[in-house]
């Protein structure tokens, strides 16, 4: 059998995989594009609950970027409807909101406080106390980051601490980013138009078939950097969700905002809950009956479980041994959040690409 040869030969249809092929495309390149799920769109797939409800398959996906180029993109692939994430944190029974505001701090803390660790952190929760004062770090952080990650915070990176924020004035958003929101009819339905006119074959593991297929210029892998080379040097370390959909009839709400963040280890094992009828448009509210999902961590073993790259300085060094190797290889680019083991939101996700794309075409040399 002869093996099917195309110019770009693009593994994953997920944010990364998806822009790529999209650009790549649209510079007059032959591309194709092998799924070895049986859905395009990766974690950003979306589905319709049989009560009429959109929900996020993989978790919530709330669009956001502060950059025109990126919005102007993502806007030709369908019309975004505004959505700006409020979120609440349960603290002791009593749901807060989140990022915690000054006013919050004020009343439990006092005016004065000093941060608890002062110099250069060395692990998460050195890095929390030091923007933070100890009590907002155990009643909003601690426990959720135990749960999600499954160690204890002084096992993990200083730099993640850097998505935590305390807010300054009345702005209920989680993000501030200029443009915020959501692709009407779904991101499942945007990825497909964002692949229009390309050949994407759904159900093809590429690492069990990869003989089937030549690239004649580059195979843009997506996937799990470690599994491309079969964990030979020992696999890395991921996290991902178990999710537990929820339908509750008769009622409007069950939550005043779409996420509710649960750091109390004494509650359970989930890390939050999320009701999805806050994320839709609002023409499409009128659903009777609210759906919900509840999240919680596990360390998965399928690959295609794999969410989060895992945080921590073992992994890292590991990482950055597959990555040597990967750089090493003319014939193939991994990249993504799985191939570059880091974590990208989905405008970062799409920033990347455009790096990528323009270094594939000679654009970029950095």
């Amino acid at each position: 059998m002869s093996k099917i040869s195309v110019d770009y030969l693009v593994v994953g249809s997920g944010v990364t995989g998806a822009t790529i092929a999209r650009q790549l495309t649209d510079e007059g390149h032959e591309v194709m594009v092998l799924e070895r799920r049986q859905h395009v769109a990766g974690n950003a797939h979306d589905t319709v609950h049989s009560s009429g409800i959109r929900y996020h398959t993989y978790g919530p996906h709330y669009f956001r970027t502060s950059s025109s180029r990126i919005w102007e993109f993502v806007n030709r692939f369908a019309d975004f409807y505004k959505f700006e994430g409020v979120l609440q944190t349960d603290v002791n029974g009593q749901l807060e909101r989140w990022p915690v505001h000054k006013d919050y701090i004020r009343k439990h803390v006092g005016e004065n406080w000093e941060p608890e660790f002062k110099g250069q952190p060395g692990n998460f929760e050195e890095a929390a106390l030091s923007i933070m004062p100890r009590l907002i770090y155990e009643r909003f952080i601690e426990g959720y980051t135990r749960k999600q990650w499954g160690v204890l915070p002084t096992q993990l990176e200083p730099w993640l601490a850097k998505r935590f924020d305390v807010s300054t004035d009345d702005d209920l958003r989680l993000k501030k980013h200029r443009y915020q929101g959501i692709p009407l009819g779904g991101y499942e339905a945007w990825a497909w138009r964002m692949l229009d006119g390309i050949d994407c074959q759904l159900g093809v593991d590429y690492l069990k078939e990869r003989d089937r297929f030549h690239a004649r210029k580059k195979v843009i892998f997506t996937g799990p950097v470690d599994e491309y080379f079969g964990y030979d040097l020992g696999p890395l370390a991921y996290r991902g969700q178990r999710r537990s959909l929820i339908f509750i009839p008769n009622v409007d709400y069950v939550y005043q905002v779409p996420q509710i963040n649960c750091p109390d280890i004494a509650a359970g094992p989930h890390v939050r809950i999320l009701e999805w009828k806050h994320t839709l448009p609002e023409e499409e509210r009128n659903v009777q009956g609210s759906l919900l999902t509840v999240e919680t961590p596990f360390t998965p073993d399928d690959p295609g479980d794999y969410e989060y790259p895992f945080p921590s300085t073992e992994n890292n060094e590991l990482y950055k041994r597959y990555e040597a190797r990967a750089k090493a290889l003319d014939n193939v680019l991994i990249c993504g959040r799985l191939g570059e083991y880091r974590y990208f939101d989905m405008d970062q996700a799409i920033a990347r690409a455009f790096v990528h794309v323009d270094r594939l075409l000679g654009r970029r040399q950095d």
